[in-house]
């Protein structure tokens, strides 16, 4: 028993340092090779358009951003201590990796507020941004801007003249653009609500730990 909790937790740190490593590879080679606004087209429907945002996912924005900066180190600490616990309760496998995933597309993004804006020249249309001295960048610690890079815009098109407010008006259908950690979020979320709807309203319901399964099948599903 304690030799499988011990696996999971290597498990689930591995899982999101090697997460964090690709956004951040990705990221800087955006940062350092594209200008801003710049545009690679893969295909007609996916786009690696280099934008950055003071927001949250998607580029959305609702609160000052060192209030966000703040929000997302303290949501970090509070998913690193819930994964310690899942791992201690023995959980299911699949759920475990879900939340390892979702933590490290949270710490991806506010690594970039963290030191984006102390290790880094300011983006612009015009030149590529480049490193720079720490503490010599655009912005001071937690104000960075996070990079966004991945456009789909899978359907671009007009809306008919008969629509009210839009009629003529030209849409692109899926509009956001967004980074790998973004989509480590929005996939782990997404797959915890489908699939483990269970561990969100009975795990912390028992305090006994679970019982350990030994088959693969099961601890998958």
């Amino acid at each position: 028993m304690a030799n499988i909790k011990k696996s999971r937790g290597i498990l689930a740190v591995t899982l999101i340092l090697v997460l964090l490593v690709i956004d951040q590879v990705i990221k800087i080679w955006v940062k350092t090779n594209m200008t801003l606004y710049d545009t690679i087209e893969i295909t007609s429907w996916f786009k690696i358009h280099y934008i950055e945002n003071n927001g949250m996912a998607f580029g959305m924005t609702f609160v000052n951003k060192l209030v966000l900066s703040l929000f997302r180190i303290a949501a970090i600490v509070l998913l690193c201590y819930y994964i310690s616990l899942l791992v201690r309760r023995g959980c299911r496998l699949g759920y475990l990796i879900c939340v390892a995933i979702v933590t490290a597309g949270a710490a991806g993004n506010i690594f970039d507020s963290m030191f984006y804006g102390l290790i880094f020249s300011g983006s612009s249309p015009y030149y590529v941004s480049y490193f720079v001295p720490f503490g010599d960048g655009y912005a001071p610690f937690l104000m960075g801007k996070v990079v966004d890079m991945f456009y789909f815009p899978l359907i671009e098109s007009t809306f008919p003249d008969w629509v009210p407010f839009w009629g003529g008006e030209n849409f692109v259908f899926f509009s956001p653009v967004f980074n790998f950690a973004d989509a480590c979020v929005s996939v782990g979320v997404v797959v915890v609500l489908l699939f483990y709807q269970r561990e969100l309203t009975e795990l912390f319901k028992d305090d006994k730990p679970k019982e350990q399964s030994t088959s693969i099948d099961s601890d998958l599903n």
